[in-house]
């Protein structure tokens, strides 16, 4: 996780999609308007072959590796099939991005993976916590705040250290819906500072 980063170099990042990949496209635009400066997205791996994310990273020109658990035999096998594309394109980060799939970090991915979630943690993490199951959780809890988090990814669900993590108020009146939209303007600028702040440590 320390491993000191050549300055003249861009910072390669793998991102791993599920669904619409609206924060792949966030990275992408402020990878193109020079809001997120030497960052790279080398490759983009999908647990889905149609959905959205793909077409996304098809349009932007980026190398796109679609691997469905369905195809493998079991979670070792998925497992060591995006840990071995990972490998291949050489990634200095791995950024889950509305990844919905477990798959088992080897040893020497770990320290390497984040992820973006639509909540404070540790409260509304662990299996079956996403999206709007979310939001969900939230309103039927009556909370005052929500917001989102970025942290270290390890073998448990949604249980590594927080890198990043910023609140946003609950309205009485929020849906789902209205909720998410909200956490989402937060997903915004929270994933793509977590990957700066991470780029600027490796390279110091």
């Amino acid at each position: 996780m320390t491993k000191k980063q050549p300055k003249n170099r861009p910072f390669r990042i793998a991102v791993l999609i599920s669904g619409e990949g609206t924060s792949l496209q966030n990275l992408i635009d402020r990878i193109a308007d020079g809001r997120l400066p030497g960052i790279e997205i080398s490759v983009v791996i999908s647990s889905r072959s149609n959905v959205g994310g793909v077409a996304r990273a098809q349009k932007a020109g980026l190398p796109v590796d679609v691997i469905r658990v369905k195809d493998l035999p079991d979670i070792d096998k998925f497992s060591d099939h995006v840990a071995l594309t990972l490998d291949v394109y050489a990634v200095d980060l791995v950024v889950q991005a509305g990844w919905l799939c477990y798959w088992r970090i080897p040893h020497r991915w770990l320290g390497r993976v984040i992820n973006i979630h639509p909540a404070l943690l540790p409260k509304y993490g662990g299996k079956g916590f996403y999206g709007h199951h979310v939001h969900e959780a939230v309103l039927a809890a009556g909370d005052k705040v929500s917001g989102a988090t970025v942290h270290w990814v390890d073998n448990e669900y949604d249980h590594g250290e927080t890198i990043l993590q910023k609140e946003c108020p609950v309205d009485p009146a929020d849906t789902p819906d209205t909720l998410a939209a909200r956490v989402q303007a937060l997903e915004r600028e929270l994933l793509p500072a977590a990957i700066m702040q991470i780029r600027d440590a490796k390279q110091k």
